[in-house]
């Protein structure tokens, strides 16, 4: 009775306790541990327990847990950046968007929101360019991205220079347009 009392009384604490756990535990962490971590210490259990209990193989080695592992890490940045970018907003337009008869929820999408998400636009577009960089650590678990697909190419010529020079054209040609694309998604959301 007395367990039950504790767990109803912690149980609204809960989502945000979890939360801010997986926050700080993936922000702790470097991206290329979770990647191998999510390659080889989740998805191999997973896939020996899928075939005991599951009706044919749920496998998540190789791309999928590439995505999974990246997901995970940059959720807790991009997490982070919401979280800012809402709390940047003056209490006053809650307030007021409360005082008009609005619920919490119609204050959130129409006032809060909209002016958060100008806000967040440069960090997310920063983290997404991040990303889009730390997609080459997914070589380490064997995947066919560019830089492997570099690293391939120089062990069969023997010519590293242009091997290397090639990736980091492609990735500099990749960053420089999600680049441009930010900002004219910047300058079209800017208030007048």
């Amino acid at each position: 009775l007395i367990l039950m009392q504790v767990i109803m009384f912690l149980l609204p604490a809960m989502p945000y306790t979890v939360s801010t756990l997986y926050v700080e535990i993936m922000r702790g962490v470097p991206m290329l541990v979770i990647i191998l971590y999510m390659g080889f210490a989740v998805t191999p259990p997973l896939r020996d327990v899928s075939q005991e209990w599951v009706t044919g193989e749920i496998d998540l080695r190789g791309l999928p847990a590439a995505v999974i592992g990246l997901a995970l890490g940059y959720g807790a940045y991009l997490s982070e950046i919401y979280r800012a970018g809402i709390e940047s907003i003056p209490r006053g337009q809650m307030e007021a968007a409360r005082s008009l008869g609005m619920s919490y929820f119609q204050a959130m999408r129409y006032v809060i929101l909209p002016q958060a998400i100008r806000v967040v636009l440069p960090p997310l577009g920063n983290n997404f360019i991040a990303m889009l960089k730390d997609s080459s650590l997914i070589s380490v678990i064997a995947l066919q991205e560019i830089l492997q697909q570099g690293r391939l190419w120089i062990s069969r010529n023997f010519r590293a220079f242009e091997g290397y020079n090639s990736v980091a054209m492609l990735y500099l040609v990749m960053t420089l347009a999600l680049s441009l694309l930010v900002r004219v998604i910047e300058r079209r959301a800017a208030i007048e």
